[in-house]
Formats: C-alpha cells, structure tokens, sequence
C-alpha cells in the first residue's frame, strides 16, 4: 500500500495526530465537521534510504564525474567521447540466481550508458565463484547478454574458491552526454518502459523481466531512445525503484518533482506499490519541455507522468487531486549538479 487515508470528527484529530496521523484538510459529513487525515507510509523512502543515502557521505572528496555530471549513471571519461559505467549485482542474487545475475550484469550497464545516449562498446566482467563450474553459469548469463544487446564483453578477471560475486563494467561512446542534472522547475516528466514480460521467477514484485523475450532490434531500439531524443536531463529506473530514480534526477537537478501515479505506464500484472518500487527491466525517465516529444522506442510504451517542481523530493499526485509526499529531501546527498557556469 501507498495510501491510507481517514476521515475523523474534529473532536478525535488530536489524537489521530498523537498516534502519527497527519491533517490533509477538512471536510463536512452529515452536518458535523471532520479533519481528513492521512497515515504515512514510508514504503518508498525507506527503499531509497536503503538504497542511496549514504551515498553522499561515503563519495564525499571525490570528484565524480566530472562538473555537471555528479550522481549520474555513467561518467564521461576527460579528454574523449567515451563514457564509463560500473555496476555491482547483488552477491545473493548472484549466489540464488547466477544465469539471471550474468544476464542483469549486460542489462543495468547498457542501461546506464542508455541513460546517458551513450551507444555501447563493450564489457569487462569481475566474477567471482566457489567452483568453476558456478562461474560458468554466470559466464552463461553474461554470454546471453552480450549476444542479445550484440555488445562484446572485452576481458574481465575471474576467482575462484570465493564467494558469490559479480560486477561489470562497460564503456560507451557519445559526444552529447545527457546528464541527470539537466532538469528544471516546469518539465515535464516522462517514462518510456517496456511492460512486456513478467515478473522473474522467484522474485515477485522486486525484479520485472521484461529483456529476455526481446529481439537485438528491440533491445537497441529501446535503448537508443535517450540518445534520440536528447532530452534535458535522464535517468535509467535502477534499484531505487521509479520514485527514489526520479528523486535522484530532481536532486541532481537542484528542483523536487511530483509524480501522477495515475499516468505511470505499468503492466497488468503488477500493482502500484510493486511497479514504483520494483526493479523494472528496461525504463528511463526523461525531462523536458512540454512540446519536446520522446522519440519512438519500439515496444517500450511512453507517458507523461509528471514534472519537476520548485523544492526537494517527491510528491505523488492521486486521481482525486491530493498529493502525498513519497520522499521528503534530497536521496543519494550529493547535492545539485551544476557545470561551472552555472555555479557562482
């Protein structure tokens, strides 16, 4: 659940307020006045308090990818047209799931370039296993993956006699880098997501598999969006879910967002706690003016779900018009992006 709400006679809200219910307003039943009230559900920000948030004090001193591009889901490499992303799977994902976990290790970092309009150039993979013949189930995975994206893995390291571990890293190419910080107050906030798939086995309601029953054409067509659309600011959903991914961009981008829960595109199958909180396949959020459209994406469905907003953190909009916050403040606090022109 993201919403419980209540409405009380006047004479009991104190002590709803006592109990941690929070006022939205009044209302008037059967003559008698009342106070609309709602309980705090911290679903969402305690994924992205999981997630992210230390992540400001434990990189703080290092200068991360460089003016304008802190927090995002690739660095541009100074000097060249080059951008670098790394990524780390779960080691009891790896351990439960190794075939799966070398398959995500392709799809979060082309993802990550994807993110950033980068086109991708290759893999270098760091396994660790207990025993060879483990490895090579993450080696099958990582295989799957590169042929499917049509991707090389370049090199790598392995070690064996250790616990379960993976991390990739790839290597993109674009002289137009998107960054996450580009958006500002009055955007318009936009999801392209593929909804084909199911949930992976195992694993309901925390990891939707929408890229394994996808051709080369549609896996590079969706992940070419970004670089096609060139867009203010963008994203690729990542752990965080969608909610605590659009507080990242918002951080970034110095401005807080409001989400219309209603407008997300989400599958069938997948409620709405689930899907803003899950891990979503293949999803990029973008940021730009209302007339500028998303390029076409192939199977990938496309809204406007949103916009960003003066502020801090994130706000979600219900049909009935009522807003509720998701996310208080800042996520990661590594703090607004800025290039040196922007910065005073």
């Amino acid at each position: 659940a993201l919403r419980f709400d209540a409405t009380v006679q006047d004479r009991y809200a104190a002590m709803f307020t006592r109990l941690g219910w929070l006022a939205t307003g009044a209302a008037d039943i059967a003559g008698r006045p009342h106070t609309a009230m709602t309980w705090p559900i911290g679903r969402l920000a305690a994924l992205a308090q999981a997630t992210k948030s230390p992540l400001g004090g434990l990189l703080a001193g290092l200068h991360l990818g460089g003016p304008g591009f802190v927090g995002d889901d690739g660095a541009p490499v100074p000097g060249s047209d080059l951008v670098a992303a790394c990524d780390a799977i779960l080691p009891s994902m790896v351990e439960r799931d190794p075939g799966w976990a070398g398959w995500c290790g392709v799809l979060v970092n082309v993802n990550d370039l994807s993110a950033m309009g980068a086109a991708p150039l290759g893999l270098l993979d760091s396994i660790g296993a207990r025993d060879a013949s483990f490895a090579a189930r993450v080696v099958a995975g990582l295989r799957a993956g590169s042929q499917a994206w049509g991707v090389p893995v370049l090199g790598g390291h392995t070690q064996l006699g250790v616990p379960a571990a993976l991390s990739v890293t790839a290597l993109g190419r674009t002289d137009r880098p998107v960054p996450a910080s580009g958006g500002r107050p009055g955007q318009h906030v936009r999801l392209t997501a593929d909804l084909g798939g199911n949930w992976r086995p195992g694993a309901t309601g925390r990891q939707w598999d929408s890229t394994t029953g996808r051709t080369t054409a549609e896996l590079q067509l969706m992940g070419s969006v970004v670089a096609r659309t060139a867009p203010a600011a963008a994203k690729d959903v990542s752990m965080a879910g969608l909610v605590g991914t659009l507080g990242m961009l918002a951080e970034a981008s110095g401005c807080g967002a409001v989400l219309d829960v209603a407008a997300v595109p989400r599958p069938t199958s997948a409620t709405v706690g689930d899907w803003l909180t899950c891990f979503p396949g293949s999803a990029f959020l973008t940021t730009d003016a209302a007339d500028r459209a998303v390029a076409p994406a192939g199977p990938a469905t496309t809204a406007t779900c949103g916009e960003l907003v003066p502020g801090s953190g994130v706000r979600l909009r219900w049909p009935d018009g009522s807003t509720t916050p998701a996310l208080a403040g800042p996520v990661t606090g590594l703090g607004a992006s800025r290039t040196p022109e922007e910065n005073p």
